[in-house]
């Protein structure tokens, strides 16, 4: 699996100012993010697959991958590189089956549906959440670390921890063996975007990266 999945941004507009949503996701491709998930759910339909024809545009420009949440038919629509799917959506298996060149990307809260989405075809995993964190309140209280060592040990598919990764937990992270880190509002709630997802790969990339 290639180093794009190193640091995985998902999105969230409302952390960003009104109006500034694509210079945020612009700001973090310039500072190396490489993985972003356009994840906005309150959105209808047709306002996602707008949003996503611009984002691929900026995808594009930085030659970094572009998925949609959930939506698969989306995802086709806008030409994305691949799909990310809760444990509510679609299976996996059916959209490796139908449309194999979509990576696939499959959020899971536990050693089982962390199996099971390798079962099916996932080309990597969200395990969350580990910390403490407001997005991922509706999941209940954080995993831990111990949990997401378990995920990792368990499955031989890329694992990618997400909720409250800050930098000063990274270390920790990766002592798990993690294959990568997901973010939301480490990227957004940054006051430079740009050097903010550079510093986070840093702790990936070292000092190659561009």
């Amino acid at each position: 699996m290639p180093d794009f999945l190193k640091v995985y941004v998902i999105t969230d507009r409302k952390l960003l100012p009104e109006g500034k949503f694509l210079d945020g996701v612009e700001s973090a491709l310039k500072g190396g993010v490489r993985a972003i998930q356009l994840r906005e759910k309150d959105l209808s339909p047709a306002e996602i697959l707008n949003l996503g024809q611009e984002v691929r545009k900026l995808a594009e420009k930085y030659q970094a991958q572009f998925f949609i949440n959930d939506r698969v038919d989306i995802a086709l629509m806008v030409g994305a590189d691949g799909v990310h799917l809760t444990e509510n959506s679609v299976p996996v298996n059916e959209v490796k089956n139908r449309f194999p060149q979509l990576f696939a990307g499959v959020s899971t809260h536990s050693l089982e549906s962390a199996k099971k989405a390798e079962a099916g075809g996932a080309d990597f995993i969200t395990f969350s959440p580990i910390f403490d964190t407001p997005s991922k309140k509706e999941f209940g209280p954080p995993q831990g670390l111990d949990r997401l060592k378990e995920v990792v040990e368990g499955v031989q598919i890329p694992v990618l921890a997400l909720g409250g990764i800050k930098k000063s937990n990274i270390a920790s992270v990766q002592n798990t063996g993690a294959y990568g880190i997901s973010l939301i509002s480490g990227i957004w709630n940054a006051r430079d975007i740009a050097d903010e997802s550079y510093q986070y790969l840093k702790y990936f990339l070292g000092d190659s990266h561009e």
